[in-house]
């Protein structure tokens, strides 16, 4: 079986960088922290966390500052300036306090330290793709039967086997740049209609770009990926701004596939010894189940499956 490699805030405040010419290539730290501790306490209320609510009219969505700052056992005011994007010299245990007060998933305090206390001196990421190594290519192609594929930083599609490209469309026949999960969910029509609940598949896919900008928020290439989507997608805006950050390793996914029609899947993903920033994503089918046996009819197509299944799409457009 042969394996493919590529070469080569509140609502109100819109935190997506430009996409053209003379428009700022990075993501605002300090706009980052600030829209993201803002639109998590807008979503708590005061019943949420035990606190009493007189029933007056409140100006504010969610939490007060006053209100989120006793619960970290904090200041009004430190809270303020850390709410404005001031983290300067903000201690582990403070954001910790904070991470608590606001009920943060591990993945949004995970994203919340890396907002606050980025990395200093991190080496400049290379503008080039990530390359995949040779034994993973091997590993891709012995999975014989089940789809499976790398990605990497940005979402970018690294590399994947035939049963990858049987199921999810043909990405050997895309550009390069457009071997991307978040193009594809969001600028693809004919992919969109792939997945039996889009805004599920969406919704992670920006979530792991949060990921992402946390980690890169210097990382010129992810600033134009997102001021694209930012332009052309107003359901990526809407996610966008919501600030929700995903790292979701493993689940289930139901897909309608133009050739062997609904398919309900489970995936795992691995992150890689060695490059934490590539991901291997394997997806199986139920033993016994109907899809088990549309993912064997998809094998036994063999080379000409993910021609087959782009054509059909297409027809269905």
């Amino acid at each position: 079986m042969a394996t493919h490699l590529d070469p080569g805030t509140d609502q109100a405040a819109v935190s997506c960088p430009g996409s053209g010419p003379g428009h700022e290539r990075h993501l605002d730290p300090r706009t980052e922290l600030s829209q993201f501790l803002r639109t998590r306490r807008a979503r708590l209320k005061p019943a949420d966390l035990g606190l009493a609510d007189y029933g007056r009219r409140r100006r504010v969505q969610g939490l007060r500052r006053e209100e989120l700052a006793q619960l970290a056992g904090i200041s009004v005011a430190y809270y303020t300036r850390l709410e404005q994007g001031n983290a300067r010299n903000v201690s582990v245990e403070v954001l910790d306090a904070i991470s608590h007060a606001l009920k943060l998933s591990d993945a949004e305090h995970a994203h919340l330290l890396h907002l606050a206390k980025p990395k200093q001196h991190k080496r400049r990421l290379p503008l080039q793709r990530q390359q995949v190594r040779p034994a993973l290519l091997d590993l891709l192609t012995a999975l014989e039967g089940v789809p499976a594929y790398v990605w990497g930083r940005r979402s970018d599609v690294l590399a994947w086997n035939r049963m990858a490209s049987a199921v999810f469309g043909d990405w050997e026949a895309r550009a390069p740049r457009d071997r991307n999960w978040a193009r594809i969910a969001f600028l693809d029509p004919v992919a969109r209609r792939l997945f039996a609940d889009w805004g599920s598949k969406a919704s992670d896919v920006v979530g792991h770009l949060r990921w992402d900008a946390g980690q890169h928020a210097d990382d010129p290439l992810l600033a134009e990926l997102i001021g694209e989507l930012c332009t052309q997608s107003g359901d990526f805006r809407t996610m966008w701004t919501a600030h929700d950050v995903k790292r979701k390793s493993h689940g289930s996914m139901r897909l309608m596939h133009p050739l062997a029609g609904e398919l309900t899947l489970r995936y795992e993903t691995f992150t890689l010894p060695g490059d934490e920033e590539q991901s291997l994503a394997i997806y199986h089918a139920e033993p016994g189940s109907a899809s088990e046996e549309a993912l064997r009819l998809l094998e036994n197509w063999g080379p000409d499956a993910s021609r087959a299944r782009s054509a059909a799409a297409r027809d269905r457009a």
